[in-house]
């Protein structure tokens, strides 16, 4: 893999992991590195779930491949926030 493909893999998870942290609502208790991980891994499973389901390639911006790799870094965000907050005693 060349630098730029690293590069726009990075951008495009902070984009993707951004668009995660809006859709779970309140606070998200996860850092920036790994809000850009889960943005990373969920578009990379929501870019393969929709080639799967055959609907990667339209014309036009993919709003189908797009919608699933936001919900899927919301989920995984609301996941890391909820296993790194701490329970009430």
């Amino acid at each position: 893999m060349e630098i730029t493909g690293i590069i726009s893999a990075l951008l495009i998870g902070l984009v993707i992991g951004g668009l995660g942290r809006l859709v779970v609502p309140g606070r998200q208790h996860i850092s920036l590195l790994l809000t850009i991980g889960v943005g990373v891994v969920a578009a990379l499973l929501g870019t393969a779930a929709a080639s799967v389901l055959g609907v990667a390639d339209t014309g036009g911006v993919d709003w189908i491949e797009l919608a699933m790799q936001v919900g899927l870094s919301g989920a995984g965000v609301a996941a890391l926030s909820g296993a790194r907050t701490k329970a009430p005693s």
